[in-house]
């Protein structure tokens, strides 16, 4: 990966779920659940002691339905609602980011996804080095020379050679791959009969899904071409769903994703409330702190 600057980018939304699902269920003695918090919290740290961030910054989705669900209803809505164990955890998990004096980006009618896109291509373009913290697969379309996706749990990263092993495709090609095939995590619909390898293969003559729609004629297997010239419109909105955008008017600056020194005294209020007795031991070190850029 390129040298400059470091900036780590968090996929908030679905870091949460990886954290809730990682750990057994847990609970302070007043009942309330906590083992996402637990989680995500263990999470950051960990990117913390890793990656030595010179800039950081965690992305959640925003409030209210997207330009997605405005143009297919149906999109993600085969997954079941966040779980109530999780939705009493979330305040909790933004007052974590909020203390660490990590920056948590949100804008209203817009995913994660495209946030983290916008901020990743522009961090890109001054020269950072850029790291998005995901589970997504959607999210390895922006891996390039600057630009490389982490596992939230493992410091396992893609970037483009891992994404061309893993699919056989280069990174610009996975709207297009996932347009083909689908994406049953988020209920994008992909043409009827193509699985992972029948989109690959139709990528690696044609190219792109445009020039395999323009060529269908010159598809030689008879479902695959009826297929592909019946739901020619259902893979282009497939395309758009899965393009991750990066163009985003967004509030923030690269520049504003600076590390900062935590709040300490804001940790430490929520690890007590939660009974995270390591975390409140660690954090009332003195030397907390010390590594980061804003003193």
């Amino acid at each position: 990966m390129s040298d400059g600057p470091r900036l780590v980018l968090v996929d908030g939304s679905a870091s949460v779920y990886r954290a809730f699902h990682a750990l057994p269920p847990l609970s302070n003695s007043a009942g309330l659940p906590t083992h996402a918090v637990l989680g995500f919290t263990n999470m950051l740290l960990k990117l913390l002691r890793e990656e030595e961030p010179q800039a950081l910054a965690v992305a959640f989705d925003g409030p209210g339905p997207t330009a997605r669900h405005r143009e297919f209803p149906a999109y993600k809505a085969n997954r079941p609602a966040m779980p109530d164990t999780l939705v009493a955890q979330i305040p909790f998990i933004h007052r974590v980011v909020d203390g660490m004096r990590v920056p948590r980006l949100m804008v209203p009618g817009e995913e994660a996804d495209d946030v983290l896109g916008t901020i990743a291509v522009r961090a890109a373009a001054q020269a950072y080095a850029v790291r998005i913290v995901t589970s997504d697969k959607d999210l390895l379309q922006l891996v390039g020379d600057r630009i490389v996706v982490r596992d939230p749990l493992l410091a396992k990263t893609s970037g483009p050679v891992e994404v061309e092993d893993r699919y056989g495709i280069v990174p610009r090609q996975v709207p297009d791959l996932l347009a083909l095939m689908g994406d049953s995590s988020d209920n994008i619909p992909g043409v009827p009969g193509v699985g992972e390898k029948t989109a690959r293969d139709l990528l690696l003559r044609f190219g792109s899904l445009e020039a395999a729609l323009a060529r269908t004629a010159e598809v030689t297997r008879p479902k695959l071409r009826e297929s592909l010239a019946a739901h020619a419109g259902q893979a282009r909105l497939s395309k758009r769903l899965a393009t991750i955008r990066t163009d985003l008017d967004v509030p923030w600056s690269v520049a504003d994703l600076t590390r900062k020194t935590p709040d300490t005294a804001a940790l430490l209020a929520v690890f007590r409330e939660l009974e995270f007795t390591r975390l409140v031991q660690q954090f009332s070190q003195p030397t907390l702190g010390e590594t980061t850029n804003d003193r």
